[in-house]
Order: C-alpha cells, then sequence, then structure tokens
C-alpha cells in the first residue's frame, strides 16, 4: 500500500506540473504576442485540429496536456480536443515504439489521419447544430472562457503594469519552476511502466528520458520568462488564477483517480478476462481505454505482440485510450471528459468492428 502512494504522489506531481508550466508559458506567450499566434488559428478549424492532432501524435502525454490547456482556454475548439484524444496514444506509445517500432509508426499514422477527419467533423456537426465554438456543453467554469482580449492587453502595457521587482510570488514561482525542471532532468519524477526490457527503444530521441530533457529545458526557459514578466501579471494571472485556482483541482482529481486505480490494480487481474473472441477483445479493450491512466491497456499491447489478439483489438485500445492526457480535462470540465469519451468510445468500436470485418 505503501508504494502505491509513493507512485501515486510521483506521478500526480509529474502530471500537475507538466500542466501547470504549460499553462504559465500559453500565458506569459499570449501577453507578449497578444494571443496573435493562437488567433491565427482561431478562424480554422482545419488549423486547429491539425495543430491538437500533432500534439497528440507525440509520444507520451506532454502534447495532451498542451492541448488541454489550450481548450481551457478556449484557444482551440472541442473538434480539436476530440482529435488531440484520438491521436494520443499516452505512454503507451513508447511501449509501442520499443516492441514493435513497424507496427508503432503505422498505428501513429492511421491515429493521425482519423483524428483529422473525425476533429473537422465534429467541428461540423457543432457548427451546423449552432453550438458556441470550442464550448459543446453549457455550465462550464467561466473562468476558462476568459481570454485577453486587445483592449485588456494594451492596458497591461502601462507603466504601473510594466513594473517588475523581486516580489515573493515571483521568487517562489521561479524556485518551484527550478525545482521541478531538476527533477525531470534527474529522473526522480519517472513514473514506472510495464513494457518487457528486452524490447530496448531504438529511438533513443523518442524515449521517455530525452523528452522529460526536453520538458525540462522548457521549464528553464520559463524560469527566465518569469524574470521579466510584470508584476500584476506574475500575481494577478500566474499566482491567483492559474495556481490558487488550477493547481489544487487538477492535483486532487488526479491523485484521487491514481490511487484509485492503483488500489483497484492491487486486487483485480484484468489479464484474467482476455478471451480468445476477438469481438469480446475488442468491446473490453474500449471499455477499458475510459480509464485516463497509462497501465492498463498495456495489457493489448503485450497481447498483440505476443500474437495472442489481431490487429483491431490493439486499434481499438489505442483509439479509446489516452494515457493521463485526460486527467487534467477531467479535473477542468467534466462534461468535455464525458463528451470526447463517448465520442471516442464509438470511433473505437466503429473501427475496431470495421477492420475487424476487413481482415
Amino acid at each position: 500500500m505503501l508504494h502505491i502512494l509513493i507512485d501515486t504522489f510521483r506521478d500526480s506531481i509529474l502530471i500537475t506540473g507538466i500542466v501547470i508550466i504549460m499553462m504559465m508559458m500559453i500565458e506569459s506567450f499570449n501577453l507578449e504576442k497578444h494571443s496573435g499566434f493562437f488567433e491565427k488559428t482561431g478562424g480554422s478549424s482545419l488549423k486547429q485540429v491539425l495543430l491538437a492532432a500533432i500534439l497528440g501524435s507525440i509520444p507520451g502525454c506532454i502534447g495532451g496536456f498542451a492541448a488541454v490547456s489550450l481548450y481551457s482556454k478556449r484557444l482551440i475548439g472541442f473538434g480539436a480536443l476530440t482529435a488531440m484524444m484520438i491521436a494520443s496514444c499516452g505512454d503507451e506509445a513508447f511501449v509501442m515504439l520499443a516492441m514493435m517500432p513497424d507496427r508503432a509508426l503505422l498505428i501513429f499514422a492511421i491515429l493521425f489521419l482519423l483524428a483529422v477527419f473525425c476533429g473537422t467533423g465534429v467541428d461540423f456537426y457543432i457548427k451546423q447544430r449552432g453550438l458556441r465554438k470550442g464550448a459543446v456543453m453549457e455550465g462550464r467554469d467561466s473562468s476558462l472562457a476568459l481570454r485577453m482580449t486587445g483592449k485588456e492587453a494594451d492596458r497591461m502595457t502601462g507603466e504601473e503594469d510594466r513594473r517588475r521587482s523581486l516580489t515573493w510570488y515571483r521568487v517562489v514561482l521561479t524556485a518551484a519552476t527550478v525545482f521541478f525542471a531538476v527533477a525531470l532532468a534527474c529522473g526522480w519524477l519517472d513514473h514506472s511502466h510495464a513494457a518487457p526490457e528486452k524490447g530496448r527503444m531504438h529511438i533513443d530521441l523518442l524515449s521517455e528520458w530525452w523528452m522529460n530533457m526536453i520538458f525540462a529545458i522548457l521549464c528553464i526557459a520559463m524560469a527566465v520568462i518569469l524574470c521579466f514578466r510584470p508584476d500584476r501579471f506574475i500575481k494577478e494571472t500566474l499566482w491567483h488564477h492559474i495556481l490558487s485556482r488550477h493547481l489544487p483541482v487538477i492535483f486532487a482529481w488526479t491523485f484521487g483517480v491514481l490511487l484509485l486505480i492503483g488500489i483497484l490494480s492491487e486486487y483485480i487481474d484484468i489479464s484474467r478476462w482476455v478471451s480468445s473472441n476477438p469481438a469480446i477483445m475488442i468491446l473490453l479493450a474500449v471499455a477499458i481505454g475510459i480509464i485516463p491512466e497509462s497501465g492498463p491497456h498495456l495489457i493489448f499491447v503485450s497481447l498483440y505482440a505476443g500474437g495472442l489478439v489481431p490487429f483491431p483489438v490493439l486499434l481499438a485500445s489505442c483509439i479509446s485510450q489516452d494515457g493521463h492526457s485526460a486527467l487534467p480535462l477531467l479535473a477542468e470540465d467534466k462534461k468535455s471528459f464525458a463528451y470526447t469519451k463517448l465520442f471516442k468510445c464509438v470511433i473505437a468500436l466503429a473501427a475496431g468492428y470495421g477492420t475487424l470485418l476487413l481482415l
């Protein structure tokens, strides 16, 4: 039980830290560019979907966290969010690259094309129904819809708002960001995977270690940015909005879900549910894919690598699951989480059974 608590706490810090750093970088970039970069995608559903699908295709969960952060700020729409979640394989991407790199690249390509097609289709449906862009459901946290307008950005450029001083907000944020970068670089927050060691990854630049190093460098860049941001931006936007409002919620939901899954895994052997019937296996893969966690889905990767289940089962599993990417979305917007998971399950069932009939 103690090791479950330790692993859950470590993984929760990793996930929450990545999301918070990404949120701070997006806010800082928007302040500097007056939201110009992301506004370029605002009028084009295809551009948003392509951006989100590319982020989702990045091995691991970092790209997924970035897309969730963009969606939470209404910088991309619901179709783009759906595209990211379809394209994302979470940490299972590393395992597939290690065990079957050729098949893994094929699956990633299929997921990307499917993500773009379905994402644009979802946005087209939303437009036809007259729903608000980027928010399918009512009742979302209104703070997520706040975006800095050009007028507000101009006001932020006044003399008073450009003041920079050594406040304790700045010191704490900078120190925490640097410490998180060190933790990533030193591997203190690496989370273990149930992957066989014999299938050592051949493409080292796609390993989790390299991804953590890249993100550690981004954290250092964020620490440098913090040294030059105005006091008002540091205090009101980063501290009071992102840290005080989002960090506790994201960490609590992440820790709670991971802890529940960890405890259940101690008493339930998922491999015992495996059946030789591929139709049932597809249903099982899609059902387990609802779990916002990297780990349970590895059973299908291992079974496919061992020749025990056909390709449609693995494809359905990859479509329905998204690793840890959906955990921040579950914390921030439960209705969007439910809708995206519902869409993904329908798409996964259609793709799984359709491929099974073709093969």
